[in-house]
């Protein structure tokens, strides 16, 4: 029981803390959210994923399966909420939400954290690299799905080319295969912003937590808190062993295939005006519930 407190004192309460201050901030002050979301989008996360790539220590062989791991997990997950939302019904704007729901996971504020608590430094390089891959493919697929809740394949495309995380994800891997020194100056700098995009992403779900309903969308919520904290960490234990990642790589994969959903779905959906209400109402609700299922995963999982 201790040990569960302090699982939770450690990782959860501090996130629910800034998120909570965020709050406080939109209900005394007439904050825009959009404009913090663009901060985010368009400055702060190409600095942290540069930073997260190019500092990232795994061999070559367990990097390229990892990552592969990692997009067949999402391509799957995506698979199979599609299917469950057209089989159910649910409308366009919605299945989009629901998309960027369970696709895109809390890896990094909530998933780093806890994958160091339980399994140590050995297994946060796998974490880390899953969190690069994850957020990666939200600011570039999701950016994708987001968009065509409201406009055209064409349109979507062209919102994708914009975004810079996708000339800072280039960058990076230049810059690891040519061995080049980062200059000083831009190694600080980016270390600041990219420091700082966490701790934005949650005070912009306090800022939205006013906007979170469940009113009329109970089934697609349910379907994406299901798909997130049950089916996820299944899918990776059937996956795992078919890319040879055991040990600590499949302790640190499967509990950050266990996430919550991301807070960046938010500020995605904000973004491009895609049910930022549902999206909003899906983070905090299976970040509530996340505690129940992640304490008998770390057992399972011998934390």
């Amino acid at each position: 029981m201790k040990e569960l407190l302090t699982l939770f004192l450690n990782n959860l309460l501090p996130i629910f803390l800034i998120a909570g201050a965020g709050a406080l901030l939109g209900q005394f002050l007439k904050i825009d959210p959009r404009s913090l979301s663009q901060l985010i989008l368009y400055i702060l996360s190409p600095c942290l994923i540069f930073r997260l790539l190019t500092q990232n220590q795994l061999s070559g062989n367990l990097f390229g399966r990892v990552i592969l791991f990692s997009i067949v997990f999402i391509s799957i997950t995506a698979a199979i909420t599609w299917l469950a939302g057209k089989l159910l019904r649910i409308e366009r704007g919605n299945l989009s939400a629901m998309l960027l729901a369970t696709l895109f996971v809390n890896a990094g504020n909530y998933g780093l954290p806890l994958v160091l608590f339980a399994f140590g430094e050995n297994a946060l390089s796998y974490a880390s690299l899953f969190f690069v891959v994850n957020i990666s493919l939200a600011y570039t697929v999701g950016t994708l799905i987001a968009s065509m809740s409201s406009v055209n394949l064409w349109k979507a495309l062209l919102n994708l080319v914009k975004l810079p995380l996708i000339y800072a994800v280039l960058l990076a891997f230049l810059i690891t295969k040519t061995g080049w020194v980062i200059p000083l100056p831009l190694e600080r700098a980016t270390k600041l912003l990219g420091d700082a995009t966490i701790p934005c992403m949650l005070i912009l779900l306090g800022l939205q937590l006013k906007t979170a309903n469940i009113s009329g969308k109970v089934l697609p919520i349910s379907l994406a808190a299901s798909m997130r904290l049950i089916v996820g960490p299944l899918l990776a234990i059937v996956l795992l062993p078919l890319f040879g990642l055991n040990g600590p790589a499949n302790q640190a994969l499967t509990l950050q295939a266990g996430m919550p959903t991301a807070v960046l779905t938010t500020m995605l959906a904000t973004e491009y005006n895609s049910e930022p209400s549902f999206a909003t109402a899906a983070v905090f609700i299976t970040t509530l519930l996340s505690p129940l299922t992640l304490t008998p995963l770390l057992f399972l999982l011998g934390a």
